[in-house]
């Protein structure tokens, strides 16, 4: 008995095997990408050096608002803590709390969306 278990062990890990085999084959194969690379006409690397170039300024003007939303979500989180601390009542600490919520949602909203990196043609 312990032999046909063996056995059916053996045939079952050399199947497993052969699969893993054939399947790591088959993805070597279809995974090899084919790139052809034309030259592009001079129309074409116009369009895409245009392209580049308008990515770039919608990049830093993002990344200026960014840096912008960033100090003014700072200098009202500063006063919102001065207000909350200087705050006697819960509904004064409320105001100052819902306060700094509507500046931060203010300077999060002037941040434009993120550009999408041009692909060349």
């Amino acid at each position: 008995m312990s032999i046909l278990k063996r056995t059916i062990a053996a045939s079952i890990a050399a199947g497993l095997f052969a699969l893993a085999g054939a399947t790591g084959a088959n993805a070597a194969e279809s995974t090899i990408p084919v790139v052809k690379k034309t030259a592009l006409t001079p129309e074409q690397k116009a369009a895409f050096d245009a392209a580049k170039a308008t990515f770039k300024t919608a990049q830093i003007a993002r990344q200026n608002a960014i840096a912008t939303a960033h100090s003014t979500i700072a200098t009202a989180m500063a006063v919102r803590n001065a207000a909350v601390a200087a705050a006697s009542t819960p509904e004064a600490k409320k105001a100052a709390r819902g306060a700094f919520k509507a500046a931060a949602a203010a300077a999060r909203a002037g941040i434009p969306a993120k550009p999408v990196r041009p692909i060349r043609p």
